[in-house]
């Protein structure tokens, strides 16, 4: 499986303190990749980070081969799609207007969402949140893209949205886009992954593939108890212990 999007021991964060601590990642082409993590993790950083967004203080980002360092709207033009966890939509604009400053057409995004069909002409801060994330992850199936960042798909959305975007999601997987999916539901994201990280403290500490992914829930909650211990213990320095065993790098 050819690799589309790796990060390599990078470390990043905001105004020089990093929260991602020797992250390696990997997305292959056709495949989507969940990344789970409790609060304040790192995902959304992660996304960021391999978005062009941030950049690394430390490591190495690869897009398509290829080491980048360029910024999102370079990135984009070379096959990279966000939709980030704010709903990636102008409201003040109409469905119809949204969908072509995108880089696709406005039939080649219907085509993928019908339901936005009759809706063209809508305030975009008019329509539901379900019909809103629609219309952002239409804009960015549409333009075709080699690999696509999700981050937080279904947040505040009924479960028959979620399921809905998310079919489109492992659809345009199978045309050989890789996914990288933020996703606080992970039984919603397992349905449709392929593969699996988990992070916490800004590094990852499991990784589960296709074997490892129906046991991943429990691993999930076991993780996720230990991380709550380990912050209530840093809180009143009794402890600095990691989060389980950290995967191979």
């Amino acid at each position: 499986m050819t690799t589309v999007l790796e990060a390599k021991n990078v470390f990043s964060g905001y105004g020089g303190a990093p929260v991602l601590r020797d992250l390696t990642l990997s997305v292959g082409a056709g495949e989507v990749v969940a990344l789970f993590g409790p609060n304040g993790a790192g995902k959304t950083t992660t996304i960021l980070t391999l978005a062009g967004e941030l950049q690394p203080s430390q490591g190495e980002v690869f897009l398509l081969g290829s080491k980048t360092t360029a910024p999102l709207h370079r990135r984009a033009r070379a096959g990279l799609a966000l939709v980030p966890e704010e709903r990636g939509i102008v409201r003040e604009l109409s469905v119809r207007d949204n969908l072509r400053l995108g880089r696709a057409t406005i039939d080649s995004a219907i085509a993928i969402f019908p339901e936005l069909e009759p809706l063209q002409r809508r305030t975009a801060g008019l329509l539901s949140g379900g019909e809103q994330q629609m219309l952002s992850l239409a804009r960015a199936l549409a333009a075709e893209p080699s690999v696509m960042l999700v981050d937080e798909l279904s947040l505040g959305l009924a479960p028959i949205v979620v399921k809905r975007l998310l079919r489109a999601v492992k659809e345009t997987a199978a045309t050989g886009v890789g996914v990288l999916l933020v996703e606080q539901y992970a039984h919603r994201a397992i349905e449709i992954a392929d593969r699996a990280y988990v992070l916490n403290r800004g590094q990852i500490v499991y990784e589960a593939g296709a074997a490892e992914l129906p046991r991943l829930p429990d691993e999930l909650e076991s993780i996720y108890m230990r991380g709550a211990s380990t912050t209530a213990t840093d809180k009143h320095g009794e402890g600095t212990e990691g989060l389980g065993t950290p995967t191979n790098q």
